[in-house]
Parts: C-alpha cells; sequence; structure tokens
C-alpha cells in the first residue's frame, strides 16, 4: 500500500473540501490514488467539489481579434502581472492576436512572420531581452464560419481586447448581422462567467459521463429504493449535470432563468433566421498552469547558506 502523506491529506482536502480524517480515510481505501480518492468521497457525501479545474499561477494576457467571419484569441505568459500591464507588452500581443487570424493553432502562428524578417516565436525571445522576462507563447485558437459572424468578449481587460479571460463564440446564421453581433456578445460574456465543458450533450466526454453516472448511482443506492426507482434518480442528476457543464444546456447568466438555446431562438427573430452555435472557445490567463514554489523552509535555508 502507498504511503499516505501529510502533503497527499492536504490536497485532497483543499481539492474537496472534506474534513481531514476523511480526506485520510478516503486516501487509504484507494491505496493513495487522489482520481479514486475524490470519487470515493463523492460517493460517500463527502466531498464539497468534484475537483478543481487546476490553479491558475501564470500571467500574462489573453488577446483576441476578429474580422467578420474569421476570430482568434491567443494567450502570451508572463512570470509577472506587473508586465501584463506594460503597454509594450500589451501591444505586442495585440499584433499576435492579429496574426493568429491566419494560423489554425499556436505551432502555426509561431512561424507566422512578425516582421523585420523575424517570425513569432524569434519576436518573442527578442521581446524577453527587452523587457526582461520569461514569456512564451502558450496557445493560440481560430474560428471561422461559413455565414454568420465570430462574436468576441474580454473578461477583466487591461486594455482594448486584452485581458484575463478571452472567449470567441462562431454564430452560423443568414441574420441579421448587428443582431448576430449582440447575442454573440452576450454569450461570450456567459461563457466567460459559466466556463461550459461542451457545446451540447453529444460533445460531452463519454467517459465523464460514464463516471458521473457511476457516482450518482452509488449515491442514489443508500436511500434503499427499488433499483427501478434508482434509475430515475440516475437520469434525474445526470439532467442536472448536463445543465452544469453543457452550453446549450446552461442557464443564461444575465437572467438566471433562460436557457441558452431558447436565447438562441429569441435572438433569431430579431435576426431574421435561424441561429445556430457552430463553435467556441474559453481561454482564462494561466489556466492548468502551476508556478514552482520552494519549501518555505528550503527557501530560508538557501537564502542563509547563500
Amino acid at each position: 500500500m502507498a504511503d499516505i502523506t501529510a502533503p497527499m491529506v492536504k490536497e485532497l482536502r483543499d481539492t474537496t473540501g472534506a474534513g481531514m480524517m476523511d480526506a485520510k480515510n478516503a486516501l487509504v481505501e484507494t491505496k493513495g490514488d487522489m482520481e479514486a480518492a475524490i470519487d470515493w468521497l463523492r460517493k460517500k457525501g463527502l466531498s464539497k467539489a468534484a475537483k478543481k479545474s487546476g490553479r491558475t499561477a501564470a500571467e500574462g494576457l489573453v488577446g483576441i481579434a476578429s474580422e467578420g467571419k474569421t476570430g482568434a484569441v491567443v494567450e502570451v505568459n508572463s512570470e509577472t502581472d506587473f508586465v501584463a500591464r506594460n503597454e509594450e507588452f500589451q501591444k505586442f500581443v495585440g499584433q499576435i492576436a492579429k496574426l493568429a487570424l491566419k494560423a489554425d493553432n499556436a505551432e502555426q502562428l509561431g512561424k507566422q512572420d512578425f516582421g523585420s524578417g523575424k517570425t513569432v516565436l524569434e519576436a518573442v525571445t527578442d521581446k524577453i531581452a527587452t523587457i526582461g522576462e520569461n514569456m512564451t507563447l502558450r496557445r493560440s485558437v481560430r474560428l471561422s464560419v461559413d455565414k454568420g459572424l465570430v462574436a468576441g468578449y474580454i473578461h477583466s481587460a487591461l486594455a482594448p481586447d486584452l485581458g484575463r479571460i478571452g472567449v470567441l463564440v462562431a454564430l452560423e446564421s443568414d441574420g441579421k448581422a448587428d443582431a448576430l453581433a449582440a447575442v454573440g456578445k452576450k454569450i461570450a460574456m456567459h461563457i466567460a462567467a459559466a466556463n461550459p465543458a461542451a457545446l451540447d450533450i453529444a460533445s460531452v466526454d463519454p467517459k465523464s459521463v460514464e463516471r458521473e453516472r457511476d457516482i450518482f448511482r452509488d449515491q442514489a443506492k443508500s436511500s434503499g429504493k427499488p433499483p427501478e426507482i434508482i434509475e430515475k434518480m440516475v437520469e434525474g442528476r445526470l439532467r442536472k449535470f448536463y445543465e452544469e457543464v453543457v452550453l446549450l444546456e446552461q442557464v443564461f447568466v444575465v437572467d438566471g432563468e433562460t436557457k441558452i438555446s431558447k436565447v438562441l431562438e429569441n435572438a433569431a427573430k430579431d435576426a431574421g433566421a435561424p441561429i445556430k452555435i457552430k463553435a467556441y472557445a474559453r481561454f482564462q490567463i494561466g489556466e492548468g498552469i502551476e508556478k514552482e514554489r520552494e519549501d518555505f523552509a528550503a527557501e530560508v535555508a538557501k537564502a542563509a547558506n547563500g
């Protein structure tokens, strides 16, 4: 059996909100498997959250650019928030976002001509030297439609089209451009706040659905109800799960009562044609990245020996 250490217990407690002994018991029962321990706590009703999506540690900027039927969103990381507020860095990320309109992904974007005979990646290297902080072009996405438009939104903006969260929504429609732009921005704002995991139910990862189904079934069994009632309870909880993670099933954050699918139906009346969300993209600065943190005692020892 794996040794259950105090840091492991703390990590599980921080992730789930469970008590210390419950977290320790979960790790013992699952032989130190963190993911399995999270599920164990959820099945016992002892977890306050499924899991954290990852602590945000990296800094920098998310930038968006759009030209009618095409839009792009990029993330350029720096070491500190101070650099993100630097006008030179902001201008630089804005230029990269515009170039991303011609690239499918970060790899292609890095090879784009930035000017003066340099690629985007070479320009990033030069910027590291002038600003004095490490930087990376982390990711880039381009969305496009044959008809309709791509709307964008920046949350926590530090400058036009630059901030901590950037969203693109690709709308397919023959409708009026002004009506599409209006609903596109509202839905992009919703995505920034609600952070859906999938566009529609069919797009949800099947493994994720089965995992939730197993957890819900184990929870329902404790009720002592007949199997057929338990299955109905499970299906009801799955519907609730979809309402939490699927964009079209989510309730619009602006009014707190209308489903996003209904928001699109209502907007179609103003646009004069049906509206479909082809795709969306949401970037949050530093999402899923953890800065390396030294043990405080080790850090003090290093300083003392320096």
